[in-house]
């Protein structure tokens, strides 16, 4: 795995290692193709690149790509997958109208304060405590059934998402970057702990704009101020001063508890427009209805907080971790090198049927259907059987089969650009800018995550160069590290797979390129502020936020 393969230029195999991803956006914004057509497209030019301009074998470049769609199908479209099924299981069973209902009260029938609390804050404890995309499915169809538009819930829910993904899944991200780096994952912890933040404070002011403009941050800049400070604080205390790895857990509980109870005292002015679009006029919301729709959303936080924290009598992750199956990719494994000339670890491939998010989130939706199948009552119109519950995962997944394609797609793109080199050589040309490089680390973070959808994936690719360049400049080590754990999270909002994810979500195939349109923006806005302050930090100017 070269960074000069191309004419043993970097530079020029960096341009070339670009073209599949060039490809990709001019496929679906240019030519306006199907996402699944485009995503196909550009993984046939990865390969003429991993072949002709990489020197990568054929038959490599081709099980890269197994392995990626392999990887595209499980765990991520398994766990979408499921997510998706626990919110048809509502709609199905009736409770889905009650669930709005809850949802228009709980923000006092604003749906700008409605996206700040369920997008940002509700949904960063889905991701702290899942992740791999359950999240952005989850989320976008909850912003749905509040009557927001299906494409602006999607960038609505892209855009919330990025605070919590540095920490999120219980902080992989980091111990990733922590670990490969070879640094204290506390420390890396502690210094992403100092970045992130400014972009839990920033992110709800952004949500108040995408949902209704100046007037929106006008009118509910009060609540944006309470959650991204909550939110934030919560961040920087408990990566720095508690356990890193509930950073996400602190940070979304307490973001939650002050914006409900800022809520008892405080009302925001709401135009027609921006209301909610549920009609609670003539229902009675009893305990007994709020309780049963919430209960799957209220079962996913429990599940997942024991499953992710329990260790009392028994270490209940690392009895589960046990069960993972790592299995040497066919003919792949042994065959792939490093640029160093190790044998390399990317081909190996963790099937991890148990522990992943995806089967906990399938037992979450066989309870569901079976609470919901006991609970069934015909005067208020909310019943579900036990086949009709498990046929609307088979309905689900044939609906939304185009979107899963793309997902795959994607994921095999960006393993045949790992695989062959061509995102390592991205990486080298920008750390080949020396003394500057502490102003551009962030994007290479933020281009891993644009590529592979993960910001783990992200700092697995680029955490040991980071961590390199920085001793060659006379860098802080944990800075840079941090900085691309910082520039991750914000790489999320224009990957094509989280696009992919938030369109099926929202029962809106094909408006990929809509949701990547608008979330571009805001990312590149907030990746400019990151790098700006990343420089800042690397001088003396800031130096004083480095621990």
């Amino acid at each position: 795995m070269r960074t000069d393969a191309v004419a043993g230029n970097v530079a020029l195999s960096a341009v070339c290692g670009l073209l599949p991803l060039v490809a990709f956006f001019a496929f679906l914004m240019g030519l306006k193709w199907k996402a699944h057509w485009s995503a196909a497209g550009s993984v046939v030019v990865a390969l003429l690149v991993a072949v002709f301009g990489f020197d990568m074998p054929t038959g490599l470049a081709g099980l890269s790509l197994t392995q990626g769609v392999a990887f595209g199908l499980f765990p991520i479209v398994y766990i979408i997958i499921m997510a998706v099924w626990i919110y048809d299981l509502t709609v199905a069973s009736g409770r889905f109208e009650d669930l709005r209902r809850i949802f228009s009260r709980i923000g006092r029938g604003d749906m700008r304060v409605q996206a700040m609390l369920i997008g940002f804050a509700f949904g960063g404890l889905l991701e702290a405590l899942a992740g791999f995309g359950a999240p952005v499915a989850i989320v976008a169809a909850m912003l749905v059934s509040i009557g927001m538009s299906p494409v602006k819930a999607a960038v609505v829910t892209l855009v919330a998402n990025c605070a919590p993904v540095a920490f999120g899944a219980m902080a992989i991200p980091v111990t990733t970057a922590g670990t490969l780096s070879q640094l204290d994952p506390t420390q890396v912890a502690a210094m992403s702990g100092r970045l992130v933040p400014i972009l839990a404070l920033i992110t709800p002011f952004l949500l108040c704009l995408i949902m209704d403009g100046m007037r929106g941050l006008r009118q509910v800049w009060p609540m944006a101020v309470v959650l991204g400070l909550s939110f934030g604080g919560g961040q920087f205390i408990a990566s720095n001063y508690f356990t890193y790895e509930l950073t996400d857990v602190v940070a979304c509980l307490l973001s939650l508890a002050c914006g409900l109870a800022f809520l008892a005292v405080w009302k925001p002015t709401t135009p027609p427009e921006a209301a909610s679009q549920v009609d609670t006029s003539g229902v009675q919301l009893t305990g007994k209805r709020t309780a049963l729709a919430l209960f799957p959303y209220l079962l996913i936080v429990v599940v997942f907080a024991i499953a992710k924290l329990w260790r009392i009598g028994i270490d209940l992750p690392a009895a589960l971790a046990k069960t993972d199956m790592v299995v040497k990719w066919p003919g792949l494994y042994g065959n792939l090198y490093t640029a160093g000339g190790d044998v390399s670890n990317l081909p190996l491939f963790n099937f991890n049927w148990l522990s992943s998010p995806g089967t906990i989130l399938a037992g979450c939706a066989i309870i569901t259907v079976i609470v919901y199948w006991l609970t069934s009552d015909k005067a208020e119109g909310n019943t579900l059987s036990v086949g009709h519950g498990f046929g609307e995962l088979a309905k689900g997944v044939y609906r939304m089969r185009w979107s899963y394609l793309t997902i795959a797609l994607v994921m095999g793109l960006a393993y045949v650009m790992n695989f062959s080199g061509q995102t390592t050589a991205i990486g080298a040309a920008l750390a080949a800018t020396g003394a500057i490089f502490p102003l551009l680390s962030p994007i290479l973070g933020w281009l891993g995550t644009a590529v592979t959808g993960s910001a783990t994936s992200s700092n697995a690719l680029f955490a040991q160069m980071q961590s390199a360049t920085a001793q060659q400049i006379g860098a802080d080590q944990v800075l840079l590290v941090s900085a691309n754990t910082a520039g991750a999270t914000l790489g999320k909002m224009v990957s094509p797979q989280t696009a992919a994810v938030a369109a099926a979500a929202v029962r809106s195939e094909g408006s990929e390129s809509a949701i990547l349109k608008g979330a571009a923006k805001y990312s590149v806005g907030l990746l400019i502020v990151l790098c700006v302050v990343v420089y800042l930090q690397s001088t003396s100017v800031l130096g004083w936020m480095v621990p």
